[in-house]
């Protein structure tokens, strides 16, 4: 969810050592200052939560749709992978959004019973851009455009789960979002996403780093980092799982993946053959996150910096480096489909049982609607439709 970079520098650059320990104080000043500078984030996140409360509740929706709206919306953006190239389809509220090379398809559920769709063409980001076709260029264009229509997807369902069923003179007042209120939720996804994934687990390591001197070792640093990073990522994964409106979520992702399955290797796209597929796919984006923490991992190890500040600027400096190898590594094992891939899409295909329930019919049903969707709008332009 982002792709950051930084202006400011440390005022006290002599506090770094690039050749030994630094010094005790000069470092503990340095994060203690760098702390005092990072006490806005909850705040922060409190207010713009606040503000989306307040939206929301200004449409004319039943209050305990409002509340599942609410969760849902703010939910949605933590449980997908800032680092993630996304490809293919996405959960979204009450719905699915599948993609092809050159258009998407959103089908959302109404309360109402009947299925809502939105669509469109699309470009590729090289086909518009031609610098973005380079390697590690072309992962920073497949996830920006990922980011944008995933926000306009959750922007559409939203909208969809807010309107009231039984109300004819209602219906012509559409229910719309703000543009304000969507860029509150993903400022709030992205101070959530650098708290508590680069935030805490650099503290808690240097914490640990200090209290046992061993760790202190670069290399030994980095692993302790990272394993802190992928233990928060997968207890959050398995805390917000408990929470039923996370469930239904999930659910819609396993319909998502079987009515792939469905067209890829049987050819037919109907609630029976949907069924009788897994809900394990082996190219989910979530099957590669465990991979891109892993990569972080081993990037991070190239970062000289031994202060806390430092270490903390120099890994937001690299998330567009991480997007790129992460989108570099994924492309060639995908293509090798060898040993590489399998032992690429295995931790995912184990994390899925977490992140995807079996659906009912009603949800492959509105799966089904949003392929079929993209695939017309695939063959209209005359491209040869799969999932992208």
């Amino acid at each position: 969810m982002g792709l950051f970079s930084t202006s400011r520098m440390l005022k006290n650059p002599s506090s770094l050592s690039f050749r030994g320990v630094p010094r005790p104080r000069d470092d503990e000043e340095s994060r203690k200052s760098f702390v005092s500078r990072a006490r806005f984030l909850p705040f922060a996140a409190l207010r713009v939560g606040m503000t989306m409360f307040t939206k929301i509740f200004q449409h004319p929706a039943s209050m305990s749709n409002r509340f599942r709206t609410l969760f849902r919306l703010v939910a949605l953006p933590l449980l997908q992978a800032p680092e993630e190239a996304l490809m293919g389809g996405q959960a979204v509220i009450e719905g699915v959004m599948m993609r092809s090379p050159h258009s998407y398809a959103v089908a959302v559920r109404q309360p109402s019973g009947g299925i809502a769709v939105a669509k469109d063409y699309l470009e590729k980001p090289s086909e518009k851009h031609p610098w973005l076709k380079y390697p590690l260029l072309r992962g920073l264009g497949v996830l920006g455009q990922a980011m944008v229509l995933g926000i306009r997807a959750l922007r559409y369902s939203a909208e969809q789960a807010l309107e009231e069923e039984g109300k004819p003179a209602e219906k012509e007042k559409k229910v719309e979002l703000s543009n304000w209120l969507l860029a509150a939720n993903l400022a709030f996804s992205l101070g959530f996403f650098i708290f508590f994934y680069k935030y805490v687990p650099l503290s808690l390591a240097t914490i640990i780093s200090r209290r046992y001197p061993v760790t202190g070792n670069l290399l030994i640093f980095n692993l302790l980092d990272g394993t802190i990073r992928i233990l928060l990522f997968l207890g959050f994964l398995f805390f917000m799982s408990q929470w039923k409106e996370i469930r239904r979520l999930f659910e819609y992702h396993g319909a998502e993946h079987k009515v792939v399955w469905a067209y890829e290797q049987r050819g037919a796209i109907d609630v029976a053959t949907a069924r009788a597929c897994t809900r394990f796919h082996p190219r989910c984006g979530t099957s590669f996150l465990l991979v891109v923490m892993a990569i972080a991992m081993v990037l991070y190890m190239f970062l000289p910096f031994r202060s806390f500040a430092m270490r903390f600027v120099g890994r937001l400096a690299l998330l567009p480096v991480i997007v790129g190898v992460s989108y570099e590594f994924i492309r060639f094992a995908a293509k090798s489909q060898g040993r590489l891939w399998r032992w690429a899409a295995q931790p995912g295909l184990w994390l899925q049982r977490v992140t995807t329930r079996e659906p009912d019919d009603r949800q492959l049903e509105t799966a089904i609607q949003a392929i079929e969707t993209a695939m017309e709008l695939e063959k209209a332009r005359g491209g040869e439709f799969f999932v992208a």
